[in-house]
């Protein structure tokens, strides 16, 4: 299906505004809406969470009584249930939205383990939800795509909301824009220096995607063995609430947070409640290349945003910021020696080697590992 058609389809529709969190399965979509929807929308926004799409799309119809698009991953849908169920729902205020869902971890194709249940329940939470769907596929003709643009036209003209669930290799591959910023240094060498720098009891939670990915390889490169890290392989946002509640259980371990900065707005009020509780021995490291790479290094939308500032206004006692590798080494030093609450914000390049391998073990032998370095 080539994508250019199908956005056309979704201008026909009569939507003016989209919104939503890139998705390696959507990465043709995204990719040609950040590069080309100016021509046919008037506005797209790459928002901090599903559920922040949801909200312009509720602003959206409140100010024009026009639908939006809200595209995702279905890793998503549990961020848009409360303002779905709230909110949007018919039986509330009745607030008709066009879902795009990337489906990931469809049940019968190979998929990675953090798919494998939401990928079983997709179909079943869209159902629960009363949401209103059809699916689609490589193989769907043009005249069944406008069969189910007509229905998602009804569904809307009752105030309800209507979900096209996209499988992956539905749009025909073309080459993607390439995103870059200015930044020199690259994740993978910060992460290999972080690496280097922890101590033996020492332990890491890493965010989702691909600096879990490099963290894991660089574990068993410098260490030998990647006991000492949790894999936040889903949840994204979350790896920093998971390493707090580490630390407030093992005060006597460094807890370091491996985050970065798509993650860190997704679930950003994390940061005050973690500078209104401070934990001397939890340093929170955020890696801002100012794009969601893992997903296909579409801008998160706030590049250029103070981290540091942030970090310091929610509490954090020291803050400090990094773009360079000598930077780097001075400020893991400073931090090793001073024990206290930390945020350390490195500026990194959009780059990942295409070779990056993914985990060997399963999650659950991945978990064991770690929990036996409690102690």
């Amino acid at each position: 299906m080539k994508v250019e058609e199908f956005v056309y389809d979704l201008y026909k529709s009569g939507i003016e505004t989209i919104a939503g969190i890139p998705d390696s399965t959507l990465n043709q979509f995204c990719n040609y809406i950040e590069n080309e929807g100016n021509n046919l929308f008037k506005t797209h926004i790459v928002t901090e969470n599903e559920g922040g799409a949801v909200g312009i799309a509720i602003g959206e119809y409140l100010a024009t009584g026009k639908t939006a698009c809200v595209y995702m991953q279905n890793s998503g849908l549990g961020n848009i249930v409360n303002p779905v169920t709230s909110l949007a729902h018919h039986d509330v205020y009745g607030i008709p939205i066009l879902f795009l869902i990337g489906w990931r971890g469809e049940p019968g194709i190979k998929d990675e383990p953090q798919h494998k249940f939401m990928g079983k329940i997709t179909i079943g939470m869209l159902e629960l939800l009363e949401i209103n769907y059809s699916i689609i596929d490589y193989k769907t003709p043009q005249e069944e795509l406008n069969d189910i643009f007509k229905k998602a036209k009804e569904s809307f003209s009752r105030n309800e909301q209507f979900a096209i669930v996209i499988k992956p290799g539905t749009f025909d591959t073309k080459k993607l824009c390439a995103y870059k910023n200015e930044h020199e240094l690259t994740r993978e060498d910060a992460i290999r220096q972080i690496v280097r720098w922890m101590q033996e009891e020492d332990l890491t939670v890493s965010t989702t995607g691909k600096i879990s990915r490099e963290l894991y390889e660089q574990m068993d490169s410098v260490k030998g063995n990647h006991k000492q890290v949790f894999l936040t392989v889903g949840g994204m946002g979350h790896a920093k609430m998971i390493a707090y509640g580490i630390a407030q259980r093992r005060k006597r371990k460094r807890i370091i947070c491996l985050d970065g900065d798509g993650a860190v707005l997704m679930h950003m009020g994390g940061l005050a409640m973690i500078g209104r509780h401070p934990l001397n021995n939890l340093v929170h490291i955020c890696l801002d290349n100012e794009a969601h790479e893992s997903v296909g290094g579409m801008p998160t939308g706030a590049a250029g945003m103070d981290y540091c500032k942030i970090a310091q206004d929610s509490g954090y006692p020291y803050v400090y910021e990094v773009s360079t590798k000598a930077d780097l080494l001075k400020t893991l030093g400073e931090v090793r020696n001073r024990k206290k609450l930390s945020f350390i914000h490195i500026k990194v390049a959009i780059e990942s080697r295409e070779n990056l391998v993914r985990p060997k073990e399963s999650p659950e032998e991945n978990k064991r590992a770690f929990m036996s370095m409690m102690e």
